[in-house]
């Protein structure tokens, strides 16, 4: 009889009642079906079910839940006290530790006991899914991968992954499960961090910007928490999670890529795990911690200063993102110079996107240095508003500049010169990295974009993010950045330049597609 995944006496094991474990048993509880939770460790599936029951009947008591339904859900789990019982179940989905030989000793174990219709799934987020399976010699097409995120209750992804050897009932069967326990799978092929944490690759740019010496760190969070609208800094999220884990991770993706530069680790994250400095858990690490709590230091005040009038270098691809700034420096009342030139007193703006400061000075030719700051105008003036200014600035001017950009009361962050600022920077790799996961067909661009949003809570998918921005213009800022250091760590992925050469979405699958009308004209 073929697997029937929408059956309604279809059973789930969970093996492995951590909080990974706890999370899926609930979240199968709710959606209906009925569970098995093992765990070897004597009394650990009693006190999950136990947890949960008390997380759900909280849910009752703020009135989010109804009680009965919070109980018929407790009364699904049953809790078993060896692993041959969740031989009867549909499908055993794996949460124990992240370790391969772990894995690969408990799927051999139940690829053994098993029938041929019981499907296996691991929930690794960091292994691949056809090394776990290696060991299952009598059904390998039965194994495949449910990649669930922690809190798995209140995060609705879930990266549904085939092993090499999975057969298709098996992938359509998990999707189905996933729907029923109310969580929204993605497919994805079995590669190194699958799409979530692949894509995520492109926040750590943040550590090479802070190596740099170009923002600090409270800055560098406070930018992309800005305008570009994450919801979390990366250097407060490394914190949460734990830098000896996010370092870990990052050392483990370095290797498994084959050193790819752009997954380069951090050596300022290596000598904070050295010092144990691990973030909230130890009390310390990028930032300090009270009672679990971030201790964010305060913004820099905005000086007095005013300069006497400020002439912006105008722009002939991007003069509707100028608008506001101009329009800030008039109602500032400080006077707005229209000519060809600046005045000789003049504080001097540019608004580059993708250059540094720098090279824009020493191309123009018509600059003068130390009174010529840059301001990033990609995201709009929400604050903080980023000035960058060169080691030729004079202090004066750099601080009338400031003044002048925070006059409404909007903060304003410093920084050092860097090609693309901060956000445009960092907002350009996270584009990439998904233009490199679509140009391998790791998944569809639908997929990517879904996962984005639902596993990292970024504002736009990637690749959407990339249409909002303009690909022409994501390219160019990242052929910048390769220009500036001449590394291949931001070389633009090959389905980035075709569908800006061509104006095409970065959502467009290969063949046919409707062209882009994109911000920067052609």
């Amino acid at each position: 009889m073929p697997f029937d995944a929408n059956a309604p006496s279809l059973t789930v094991a969970v093996v492995g009642t951590g909080t990974m474990g706890r999370g899926i048993i609930q979240v199968a509880a709710q959606g209906g079906l009925a569970v098995i939770a093992f765990d070897e460790k004597p009394g650990a599936a009693q006190a999950a079910k136990d947890y949960i029951a008390k997380m759900l009947f909280s849910q009752v008591e703020k009135g989010r839940l109804d009680a009965a339904a919070a109980g018929a859900a407790v009364e699904r789990i049953t809790v078993a006290d060896n692993i041959a019982a969740v031989v009867r179940a549909n499908i055993i989905i794996e949460a124990i530790i992240e370790k391969l030989d772990a894995k690969q000793e408990l799927f051999a174990k139940l690829d053994q006991v098993c029938g041929p219709d019981t499907i296996l799934a691991t929930n690794t987020s960091s292994l691949l899914v056809t090394a776990v399976a290696a060991k299952c010699t009598r059904h390998p097409e039965r194994v495949g991968c449910m990649h669930f995120f922690n809190p798995v209750p209140l995060m609705k992804l879930v990266e549904v992954v085939p092993a090499l050897r999975t057969a298709p009932w098996v992938t359509e069967a998990m999707m189905a499960i996933a729907r029923r326990m109310t969580r929204e799978p993605v497919l994805c092929k079995d590669s190194p961090g699958f799409i979530v944490n692949y894509v995520g690759r492109g926040i750590r740019e943040a550590e090479r910007i802070l190596t740099e010496n170009i923002a600090t760190i409270p800055a560098i969070d406070r930018i992309l928490t800005g305008a570009p609208g994450l919801k979390i800094g990366p250097y407060a999220l490394f914190d949460m999670v734990g830098i000896d884990v996010s370092h870990g991770v990052a050392e483990s993706f370095f290797w498994q890529y084959y050193a790819e530069p752009a997954f380069t680790p951090s050596t300022n994250a290596t000598l904070r795990v050295a010092g144990g400095l691990y973030g909230a858990k130890s009390g310390r690490g990028w930032y300090d911690h009270v009672d679990g709590k971030r201790i964010d230091p305060p913004l820099p005040p905005t000086p007095a200063a005013r300069p006497a009038s400020v002439w912006v270098y105008p722009s002939d691809t991007h003069a509707d993102l100028q608008a506001p700034l101009i329009d800030l420096f008039r109602k500032s009342g400080v006077s707005v110079e229209a000519g060809a030139a600046p005045s000789k007193d003049a504080l001097i703006v540019i608004t580059p996107i993708g250059y540094d400061l720098t090279t824009a000075i020493s191309d123009l030719k018509v600059l003068d240095a130390p009174r010529t700051v840059a301001i990033d105008v990609l995201f709009g003036l929400k604050g903080p508003r980023t000035l960058m200014v060169t080691p030729a600035t004079a202090p004066e001017v750099r601080d009338g500049a400031h003044g002048l950009l925070g006059s409404d009361g909007q903060p304003v962050a410093v920084i050092n010169d860097s090609p693309g600022f901060v956000a445009q920077r960092v907002v350009a790799m996270i584009v990439n990295t998904a233009c490199n996961l679509a140009q391998r067909d790791v998944a569809t661009s639908a997929d990517i974009d879904r996962a984005v949003v639902l596993g990292l809570g970024y504002p736009y998918g990637a690749l959407a993010w990339g249409d909002h921005i303009g690909p022409k213009r994501i390219c160019f800022i990242l052929e910048r950045l390769a220009r500036f250091y001449d590394e291949p760590r931001y070389r633009p992925s090959p389905w980035l330049k075709r569908r800006a050469a061509l104006g095409l979405s970065l959502s467009a699958p290969e063949g046919r597609a409707p062209l882009l009308r994109e911000r920067l004209d052609d």
